[in-house]
């Protein structure tokens, strides 16, 4: 062995023992502040601040999606001290809403797998987990119309949201696509890869099922069937991965809502969700719209859905830039809501980091 490589691993140890006495002394100073705050271990604006300022200072090489992992996992291990967070999310285990929950909060929590979306908001709503994570929109696929349904009759609160670039893949038992009768998956994942399965398996039946991690667990369970989902997935329930990224799509992303019971604090990057609906009237909708523009506030998402209340009437579900306590969103909410029907601000939060 070199002097030069020994001299190196040297040095990485050192840098390794100072890493690890810092990480320590960084916990301990994370429980100080959870006693003083009574327990509460996670609060959503001061921690998009962290990974933020630490992608700000970051001198490389290494890349910013790793600076957020490092630090979310580190987060989440000193939030553990004090208390595991206990997460839902749409089971079984293995599901991208699973992988959405780590990305999020990271490993060290408490997850919950639950057999629906309208589960995962009952856990929250009635106490039995922390937060919950919630699939709403795909860049494929479009919005995720029961999240958007349940939000607009529930008490929870939209407090974060994650961006999960997701990669589709083929798994089964044996090996290679021979074989292969049927595949299982969720009917969003079959829509995203429509055409790889047209060209490679054709003549394959597909069976839409409640989730991807449903779909391998059933894979799992007949040496004549694949899945369709995420390598978490294949890890859970031991499948071999026979088709790599079979979506469509090469940048396909979903994007989680993370719901809890309490309003966040805002930021300093942040988003508001509404949800509304106008009276039926020519020019509502762009009296509804103005407000916003002459306040300078921007729109990112306006996306419709049927009322409940009758035909041919909608409830819009609207994305703004910034904290709802801004005052410019206070000043175009109130000029706007003289035109709604309807307005509930249904979470005010931190851009995903």
């Amino acid at each position: 062995m070199s002097e030069q490589l020994i001299s190196l691993r040297t040095q990485i140890d050192s840098i390794d023992a100072q890493m690890l006495h810092l990480l320590n002394e960084r916990a301990r100073l994370a429980q100080s502040i959870g006693h003083l705050k009574n327990g509460i271990v996670y609060k959503p604006e001061r921690e998009a601040q962290v990974v933020r300022r630490m992608q700000a200072d970051n001198p490389g090489p290494l890349p910013a999606e790793s600076i957020s992992v490092l630090y979310k996992e580190i987060m989440s291990a000193c939030r553990a001290l004090e208390q595991p967070l206990n997460i839902a999310y749409l089971g079984p285990q293995g599901t991208f809403s699973e992988a959405a929950a780590i990305k999020h909060f990271g490993h060290a929590t408490q997850g919950l797998a639950c057999a629906s979306i309208d589960e995962v908001f009952r856990a929250v709503e009635r106490g039995e987990a922390d937060y919950g994570v919630a699939p709403v929109e795909n860049s494929t696929e479009g919005a995720v119309n029961r999240t958007l349904d349940l939000l607009l009759d529930s008490s929870l609160k939209i407090c974060g949201e994650v961006m999960l670039r997701v990669r589709q893949h083929l798994m089964r038992k044996g090996a290679g696509l021979d074989g292969i009768e049927v595949v299982y998956s969720h009917d969003q994942s079959l829509g995203q890869c429509h055409e790889w399965l047209n060209r490679n398996l054709r003549a394959t039946r597909t069976i839409r099922v409640t989730s991807n991690g449903e779909a391998a667990r059933m894979a799992a369970e007949n040496p004549d069937a694949a899945a369709i989902a995420g390598e978490l997935a294949a890890e859970r329930y031991g499948l071999t991965i026979v088709a790599r990224d079979v979506e469509d799509e090469a940048n396909n992303t979903t994007r989680f809502l993370v719901l809890g019971r309490e309003e966040t604090a805002p930021s300093g990057r942040d988003k508001t969700s509404l949800v509304l609906s106008v009276r039926n009237r020519p020019g509502a909708l762009l009296d509804l719209l103005r407000p916003f523009a002459e306040h300078g506030v921007g729109l990112s998402k306006l996306e419709s859905r049927p009322a409940r209340g009758g035909a041919w009437e909608y409830v819009f579900y609207v994305d703004i830039e910034g904290h709802v306590a801004a005052p410019a969103i206070q000043a175009a909410l109130a000029e706007a809501g003289e035109h709604c029907s309807f307005l509930k601000v249904i979470g005010a939060y931190p851009v995903a980091v």
